[in-house]
């Protein structure tokens, strides 16, 4: 399948020779409800009953004093305390301050929806907030090890091949730019006779990566069956729990719930795109420090194409 590629370099990797890791800083940034949730089992009966009246009355707490969540929740102020700590919080204020953080953020980013007297401005905060909102949502719940136990296997592939429609074939055409530079012999279906014929010619060395906003496309579930069939590894990046997860080999799970209405923006494209670049900079990280001599002829083989400044 020729595709028209823009070659231009689609991310910077700095690969140290000495020890072959990728630099990084990783970020456990949490709401404090979540955290709550995180650290209820470890808590005493009495902290059990603050956490338990704060996640059902998180909106009335904000605005209590001390004594006032004490009587409400049938504990004394020191169980408060104790709350508190337990949740990475030095006191009754500063978890005041990052539960009303929550909810600013519950409020003012959530769902939104552009009305009709919305201005241009309004437009692009909503759509801007919303989709940065999501991609926190998609970095928090998605499992390193997916990510990992995936790049493992297309580093190896001998065909990797990435099916989708509609939208997610948007995102295959995105990755096949990047895998396509990684000398993996790389193609994009986005048409399911396409798929059906392509699928009947793999074997247990070949891996397809289906992509599906829904995870319940039809004839994205027949490729991705017919595939394993004749032996292809299968991964997904779909919703938990979805028909195109379950039947995947290595699912990677992208759980964004997406509204219909017209002006709603498709933030699960742009979610798609992250884990595209993670999965493509892994295993660019596998290659080791001499693959980036490649990466640099490719970069220099396209100069010449690009007008002077």
């Amino acid at each position: 399948m020729l595709v028209e590629q823009d070659l231009e370099p689609c991310y910077t990797l700095t690969i140290s020779k000495m020890d072959n890791t990728v630099s990084n800083s990783t970020s456990t940034s949490h709401g404090i409800l979540a955290t709550i949730e995180q650290f209820r089992s470890s808590m005493r009966k009495s902290e059990v009953k603050v956490a338990d009246y704060v996640i059902a009355n998180s909106s009335s707490v904000i605005h209590m004093r001390i004594v006032d969540l004490a009587q409400e929740a049938l504990v004394s102020e020191p169980t408060i305390v104790r709350f508190c700590r337990a949740i990475q919080c030095n006191g009754f204020q500063e978890f005041k301050v990052k539960l009303a953080q929550d909810l600013a953020v519950a409020n003012s980013i959530g769902q939104f929806a552009i009305v009709e007297d919305d201005s241009i401005a309004d437009i692009c905060e909503k759509v801007a907030d919303t989709t940065i909102q999501r991609l926190h949502e998609v970095k928090d719940q998605l499992l390193p090890h997916q990510v990992a136990k995936a790049s493992s296997v297309i580093s190896q592939a001998r065909r990797l091949e990435f099916y989708g429609f509609g939208a997610s074939a948007a995102v295959a055409t995105d990755a096949l730019h990047k895998f396509f530079r990684l000398q993996i012999a790389t193609a994009t279906y986005s048409d399911p006779h396409m798929q059906s014929m392509s699928a009947v010619t793999l074997n247990e060395q070949d891996v397809v990566v289906a992509i599906s906003q829904s995870g319940r496309t039809k004839d994205l579930l027949h490729s991705v069956k017919l595939a394993q069939t004749y032996g292809a590894t299968v991964i997904s990046m779909s919703p938990e729990g979805t028909p195109i997860s379950l039947a995947a080999d290595i699912p990677i799970y992208i759980n964004i719930e997406e509204d219909t209405d017209q002006f709603t923006p498709m933030t699960s494209r742009i979610a798609h795109l992250m884990v595209i670049d993670m999965l493509a900079i892994a295993v660019t990280q596998r290659r080791g420090p001499d693959f980036i001599q490649h990466l640099d002829a490719i970069k220099q083989s396209i100069r010449s194409l690009k007008l002077e400044n």
